[in-house]
């Protein structure tokens, strides 16, 4: 092989990582694009139940008043390694006190976090890329008159390669497309709420729909059960309304054991469905109402074999 070529294979070899390092550079919400909003405190502590912060942000074993102390500190096993969940409490530091409104939006709607760095999508930032910047901006206000923790926690601890942060450039590529959130073709005004909530804030697929083999969403397959995210021998069920899922239950009773934890069969909630229904507990009859709704709009869907 000549000089030359040897020069030219070189230099298309770079130029291809340059062009990679540049699309999968970490993105941002344009500064221009964020309203000038004053946060509605009440309504970001309905995003706050919502979107179940307390559930992986409160320290692990926190009953009662504790869960609204976000020092962090769970752990999740998964096939990819163990993420540690981080302290999002206002401290300064520690938590995210030192935050702007613009550094939380860009973590929760692009997955970058303040120093421009990927967050792993154990982090569901690609179900709340489809919130309104007004409710995420709500939300951050809320968090911020919750109590400060100087909790440190430690960080993950990934197997190779997922322990490269720069890698997760190309999977937002795949996943990470940074639309707003759209309703379902001809939902009415409640199926289209709790579409919003449960696809948006709630996240409800991140654990109840089936990943690709790079943890992707696999969309032909919504809602339809998925197995155990942290890689136990268990399964997240199916809630479509199919006979393999929730087909049996009404909206009503869809409603009801967000409120009560009590299924028809007048078992009650267990595992960590137990902690979501205690978050839905906190919010209006009318959300878990319209996330009833739009359970039961999905396609009924057959559990996978």
């Amino acid at each position: 092989m000549s000089r030359r070529t040897i020069r030219r294979s070189l230099g298309v070899f770079l130029l291809l990582i340059a062009a990679g390092l540049y699309l999968t550079t970490p993105d941002r919400v344009a500064p221009e694009t964020i309203p000038d909003h004053t946060p509605d405190l009440a309504n970001g502590e309905r995003m706050f139940w919502a979107g179940g912060c307390a559930s992986c942000h409160a320290a692990p074993g926190a009953k009662g008043e504790a869960k609204l102390i976000l020092s962090g500190g769970v752990e999740l096993k998964t096939p990819f390694g163990v993420f540690r969940v981080p302290n999002i409490s206002p401290a300064k530091g520690a938590g995210i006190g030192d935050w702007s409104r613009d550094d939380f939006i860009n973590a929760m709607l692009r997955g970058t976090s303040p120093e421009g760095q990927h967050y792993y999508p154990a982090f569901p930032y690609a179900s709340y890329q489809r919130m309104r910047v007004e409710d995420v901006i709500d939300l951050k206000g809320f968090l911020d008159t919750l109590p400060a923790s100087d909790n440190a926690v430690a960080a993950h601890d990934l197997a190779f390669p997922f322990s490269f942060r720069s890698g997760l450039g190309f999977w937002k590529l795949l996943y990470l497309d940074g639309k707003p959130f759209t309703p379902p073709a001809g939902a009415d005004e409640t199926v289209a709420l709790g579409a919003y909530l449960a696809e948006g804030p709630g996240h409800c697929a991140e654990c109840h729909t089936p990943r690709s083999l790079l943890g992707g969403l696999k969309h032909d397959r919504w809602m339809a059960g998925a197995p155990d995210p942290e890689g136990g021998d268990g399964r997240v069920p199916n809630i479509t309304p199919s006979s393999d899922g929730i087909g049996s239950w009404s909206a009503a009773d869809i409603a009801y054991f967000l409120e009560s934890g009590f299924t028809p069969e007048f078992d009650s909630v267990g595992g960590s469905m137990t902690a979501v229904q205690e978050n839905w507990h906190n919010l209006a009859a009318s959300d878990r109402e319209a996330v009833a709704a739009y359970l039961k709009s999905l396609p009924a869907l057959p559990k996978q074999p």
